[in-house]
Parts: structure tokens; sequence; C-alpha cells
């Protein structure tokens, strides 16, 4: 029997090339009104294959008799849940693949923010070396820092294993504490902040988590405090963040993840201690096509069984 897939937008090689191989693959964004196209085809789609757009009971009343969204990313707060849950939709991410990935990013961003690395390399390319002599000294140091990791899930144990490794203390915020972790576990965000020097951002976006780093939280953290974010770009009040770097509040910021990506705040690009990145944590080949297969996976089995491979916690 032929299973109808809906593709919104161009996914990853690997994805493509498999759906097309199992499954009646309707690429929306290929049509010149895709609105239209669902009203042709809607009713025939049975699964959804996707890495961001909203999936929400607009989509969902479009494609009436579907049964699985397969997201490639951990994070899906692009999907309504409960909206998927009320339709009777199976919603699946790709855990777990990325974990080692996003982490390796997350410490290395960590490294850049601290001793300004990627500022230090501009100032050779620019030929200031050769000019003005060597780079500044950096006034931050890794050395004897306390990292807090804000979402101590999957990547956030890969990091703070890392770091450890570094010789930095550990501490960390959550919902809740968990049982089979050591660290120290600070009951809320600006606790956390205050008992660390380098906020780790690793939480999911969503309304619980949005501005969750506010102005008290990065009051908290300290002139010596470095934030860092390679969760969503959501969960930090940008405002709050470009006042607390202007003002001398905290001391640096490492970003992968913005409010509005790909817009970042210009004042944000103007700020000495601000390293950034394109949001690029899982972006290297190999993740994306171990994620990938997970988002095919997750279709075949459904279609074969009935069950899902890496359903998101709520569908559990």
């Amino acid at each position: 029997m032929t299973i109808d897939i809906l593709l919104p937008r161009p996914t990853l090689p690997i994805v493509e090339e498999q759906l097309d191989a199992a499954f009646t693959v309707h690429r929306s964004y290929k049509a010149e009104d895709p609105d239209a196209m669902l009203r042709e085809v809607g009713n025939k789609i049975r699964g959804v294959a996707m890495a961001f757009g909203a999936v929400d009971a607009q989509l969902l009343a479009k494609i009436p008799n579907v049964e699985i969204v397969s997201s490639l990313g951990v994070g899906y707060d692009h999907i309504n849940i409960p909206d998927c849950k009320a339709a009777n939709v199976m919603v699946t991410h790709t855990p777990d693949v990325l974990s080692d990935e996003v982490a390796d990013t997350a410490i290395g961003l960590m490294i850049m923010t601290i001793r300004e690395l990627g500022q230090a390399e501009q100032w050779l390319r620019q030929g200031n070396w050769l000019s003005k002599g060597p780079y500044p000294l950096t006034q931050a140091t890794l050395r004897g820092r306390t990292l807090g990791v804000f979402g101590l899930g999957r990547i956030g144990k890969e990091i703070a294993k890392r770091a450890e490794a570094f010789g930095m203390s550990i501490r960390y915020h959550g919902r809740n504490p968990q049982k089979d972790v050591a660290y120290p576990y600070d009951d809320s965000l600006e606790g956390l902040a205050e008992a660390c020097d380098t906020l780790m951002v690793v939480a999911p976006g969503g309304a619980a988590t949005e501005h969750a780093v506010n102005a008290k939280v990065l009051d908290k953290l300290g002139p010596d405090g470095i934030v860092l974010n390679i969760g969503r770009g959501s969960v930090i009040d940008e405002t709050a963040l470009i006042e607390a770097l202007e003002t001398g509040t905290i001391y640096g910021a490492g970003l992968d993840v913005f409010e509005k990506e790909p817009q970042v705040p210009e004042a944000l690009l103007r700020l000495p201690r601000v390293t950034v990145l394109p949001h690029v944590g899982s972006a290297s080949q190999a993740t994306r096509n171990a994620m990938g297969q997970l988002v095919v996976d997750n279709l075949t089995s459904w279609f074969k069984s009935g069950r899902a491979v890496t359903p998101v916690p709520e569908m559990t």
C-alpha cells in the first residue's frame, strides 16, 4: 500500500533519497500554492518529515489523516504537542545521536568566549599582530571557574563531563534534582547564577523557559560572569543581555542560538567580549546524517510496526 508523506521544506539528501524509495513524497515547498496542494492531497497524508516550521492545529486540519510527525533535531518547540496529542498524532525527534557533537561545540564556544580566541584570530588576520603587536592579554581565564548548567539532560551531562576534565566545578538547575547526579543542585535559576560564574544554557525552548535568563539572573551572575547558550535563543532575554554586557553587569557571552534567527542584534555584534556562532551546535555532516537517519527510521518503524523509535517524552 502506498503511504503518502508530506515534506514541507527541503532536508538532507540522506532523508529525501530514502523517503522517495519507501513512500510517495509530496514536497509542498515546491508547489506554487502550498495550500492549494494540501487541499488536493491533504487527506492522503499519513506522515510528515520536517526539520523546522510550525506544526499545530491549523496544519493538522489540512492533513486530517496524519499519524506521525518525524522531526529532525532534539528540540521540538516548533511543534504544538497538545494539538498533536488531541489529534492522536505521534511526534518523534532525534536525541542522543547529536549529544556529543553539541557538547563539543559548547566546550569550544566556552573556551573561545573566555579566552577571546575568535577576536585574537581576527587580530592576526587584520594584520594587527604585525602592526600593533601581540593581542592584548585576556582578563578572563578558565582556571578556577564554576560551570552552572541550566538543563542537565543528555547534552547537559556530556557538557558537564567535558568541563570536569578542564578542572571546573559543576552545578546545575532544572525542573527537578536528579537522583543519579552528584553535582550540587540549585532549586532556582537565580540561585544557580549566584553560585557560579559561567552559566551554560542547555534548556529547551517554549513558554516554560522563555526569557528565563533575565536581568535578575544576569545580575546574580556578576561582573566576572560568562553566559553561554547552545539551547534555544528564546531562553535568554537578549535585550537584558545586551544591557548587562554594555554596563559590565556580566563579563561576556558566547551564543550559538538567538531569539530571531538568523537575525542577530547589531548591538551584540558590536560588543568586544561576545562570541557568536551561526547555530552550528550539531552541524557536522556525520551527525546530521545520523539525525536524518532517525527521521527515516521513525517513519518506517511507525508504518511497519506502529511503534516509533524515538518519540518525544510527552508521547511515551
